[in-house]
């Protein structure tokens, strides 16, 4: 029960941070503070946290993702207000790597993607990744020329 309570707040804390940080990446692309910048920040930082609670048998790829997550928000946080590349390079790619891991989650929990990569090494799963990795370089380079908060 208390890892369903667990997965649950994980699972919701991904979803808010990801919405939130779409948020903060149009405010990006428009030039304009987002008001969601820090429910991203911390809701992101939360998520990656809470990946750290489930049982851990051995280091897996999720595990690294989660360490390389914060050391990214960690850097957002501390660059956001004084080095704005930096903020905004960190924070695309925070938000690059849940995005990641939903997609992961999708091909693994949705009966429709499982069945067309069930083993996440076939070409729908690979394309997919490369697919939202190519779209995220190019928001994340529109994102530093763009944005300079007055």
């Amino acid at each position: 029960m208390l890892l369903t309570a667990l997965t649950i707040v994980h699972v919701v804390l991904s979803l808010v941070g990801i919405a939130a940080g779409l948020a903060v990446l149009a405010g990006f692309l428009t030039s304009k503070t987002s008001g969601a910048t820090q429910l991203f920040l911390w809701t992101t930082v939360a998520t990656s946290v809470t990946g750290f609670f489930f049982p851990i048998h051995k280091l897996t790829p999720g595990h690294v993702l989660g360490i390389l997550s914060l050391i990214a928000l960690a850097l957002a946080i501390r660059s956001r207000g004084r080095w704005r590349k930096t903020y905004v390079i960190s924070a695309v790619i925070a938000l690059y790597f849940n995005v990641f891991v939903l997609i992961v989650q999708l091909f693994e929990k949705v009966p429709a993607l499982t069945a067309l990569a069930p083993t996440q090494s076939e070409p729908p799963f690979q394309i997919a990744q490369g697919v939202v990795l190519l779209i995220f370089v190019i928001l994340g380079i529109l994102a530093v020329k763009k944005y300079h908060p007055a």
